[in-house]
């Protein structure tokens, strides 16, 4: 592992970054061509693909609008950390 890891801040986190992953990866999309659609900086959406960062709720509705999908579809059955 290098030494400039960092892991996700928390479960819940890890978990939503996934959901954006994945369907950034269904869409068929880079980071920086999802970054651009969605309107974001791309190393902003590498962090949140790591669950490294929190999104605003501003934030999570415009992810969810630039993949095309609800923003409930990234939230719903997430899991809920103790911190």
């Amino acid at each position: 592992m290098p030494a400039e890891y960092k892991p996700p801040l928390n479960p819940t986190l890890e978990a939503f970054g996934a959901r954006i992953r994945a369907r950034r990866n269904e869409l068929g999309l880079s980071q920086e061509a999802a970054a651009e659609q969605i309107g974001v900086h791309w190393t902003y959406l590498g962090q949140i693909e790591r669950g490294q960062r929190s999104a605003r709720v501003e934030n999570i509705v415009r992810l969810a609008a630039g993949l095309g999908i609800a923003p409930g579809q990234l939230l719903d059955g997430l899991p809920v950390g103790d911190d």
